[in-house]
């Protein structure tokens, strides 16, 4: 089979390095891609849809993989599936659940999953002039894509009105949400979904803020594990019934079936699950610790996906544990510095840990930082303990000036 994969960071990465282990695949194409997955598969430096769709009229292509949420929410998918390809990725409207937070809290009503109390807002002034009012801490949201950074978590009323402030000037922030703030453990559900059908990939757990102990500004993740000790299989297929089934069943009766990876980002209250927001895509950096420990054919699984026919026997859960630490660049995620240049002595890497790119790039044969996130350390291992070290014996092998990556990744997980 041959793959067209879209994207370039570290969650194309880890999708490239899981494709290309399928005996099923003969090319892998990946655009545009980036350095680290040039051993996976052939680059195509191209990253227009128009330019792309040229490219693809000249190959014999089974199945499109759309990695990042971007091209899903301007309707790649849509026009692929249009020129007749099988594809993994939801439809420009499905699609909405991410790209419009409004959107997903509505339905998330209509249909019963639970989630946070909202009220949504069209003018920051309004918005304030709630808050003053309640007089109480909210969380604020942008409606639009941002790139994992479109949330403040605010302490109190001053914090929630300048986050207003804030997510107002930026173009995802046209239309404003305020939520109640949830407390309890978060999960990162994802599960791969042919329309009708729903299977969960392993349990996960994202560390959004900067530094250590949670401080610091909201990120696009600095570091995942996965699994939780308290989100075995079965565990997940009853999320998933009470979280992603409902809104597979909604989205199928309006004829917009997500066929993709729908992502719910969870935290387990005292009242049980609810919902943060959903994703329509792969998380990023879940992907990375997710694939690793699914047994089976993951080619088959997305194809199979993306021609509604997905089968719950073609991946299974392995007993392993993974782990990993994003490397982020100096100044991120504010300012991140590019092209500091970047050394990884593979001679060092342990057996079961691995580098993987996520902005990154080649300036005259030397590998540069071309992102906030540049790398992902992963590790493999029996447990979390061991997966965690192995991902920061990975660490260690990595020099790039000014880099920032978290310590305390999975802690909690380890008490």
């Amino acid at each position: 089979m041959h793959v067209l994969l879209i994207g370039s960071g570290g969650r194309e990465h880890a999708l490239a390095k899981a494709l290309a282990s399928s005996p099923r695949l003969s090319t892998l194409t990946i655009a545009p891609g980036n350095p680290g997955m040039a051993s996976l598969g052939e680059l195509l430096p191209i990253s227009d849809i128009d330019h792309i769709r040229v490219w693809v009229r000249t190959q014999h292509i089974d199945l499109v993989v759309i990695g990042p949420e971007a091209p899903l929410a301007a309707g790649w998918a849509d026009v692929f599936r249009a020129d007749g390809y099988a594809v993994f990725g939801p439809s420009k409207s499905a699609a909405r659940l991410e790209s419009s937070k409004s959107f997903a809290k509505q339905l998330m009503q209509r249909v019963g999953v639970p989630t946070a109390a909202f009220r949504s807002f069209t003018s920051a002034k309004e918005a304030q002039a709630f808050v003053r009012s309640a007089n109480t801490p909210y969380v604020v949201k942008a409606d639009g894509l941002a790139a994992g950074k479109g949330v403040v978590v605010a302490d109190s009323v001053d914090e929630t009105l300048d986050a207003i402030q804030l997510v107002a000037n930026t173009p995802a922030g046209q239309q404003i949400l305020l939520e109640e703030r949830l407390y309890g453990p978060e999960v990162s559900l994802i599960a791969l979904c042919d329309g009708v059908h729903a299977w969960p990939l392993p349990s996960s757990r994202d560390h959004k803020r900067l530094l250590d102990g949670d401080e610091g500004p909201n990120t696009g993740g600095m570091g995942t594990i996965s699994p939780l000790r308290a989100i075995n299989y079965s565990t997940a297929q009853e999320l998933v019934q009470r979280t992603i089934t409902p809104i597979l069943n909604v989205l199928q009766a309006h004829n917009m079936p997500f066929i993709g990876a729908l992502y719910a980002g969870l935290i387990l209250t005292e009242h049980g699950p609810k919902v943060i927001e959903y994703n329509a895509r792969f998380g990023d950096s879940e992907t990375q610790v997710m694939l690793p420990l699914c047994d089976g054919d993951m080619l088959i699984a997305l194809y199979t996906a993306a021609l509604g026919q997905l089968n719950d026997d073609t991946l299974q859960w392995s007993n392993r544990a993974a782990a990993c630490i994003v490397v982020g660049s100096y100044g991120y995620p504010n300012l991140p510095r590019r092209g500091d240049p970047i050394t990884i002595n593979t001679e060092r890497l342990p057996t079961d840990g691995y580098v993987l790119h996520a902005g990154t790039q080649l300036v005259n044969g030397q590998l540069v930082s071309a992102g906030g996130r540049v790398l992902n350390a992963v590790g493999i291992g029996t447990d979390m303990h061991s997966a965690l070290r192995t991902a920061y014996e990975v660490v260690d092998c990595i020099q790039l000036h000014g880099m920032q990556y978290r310590l305390d990744i999975g802690q909690t997980e380890l008490l």
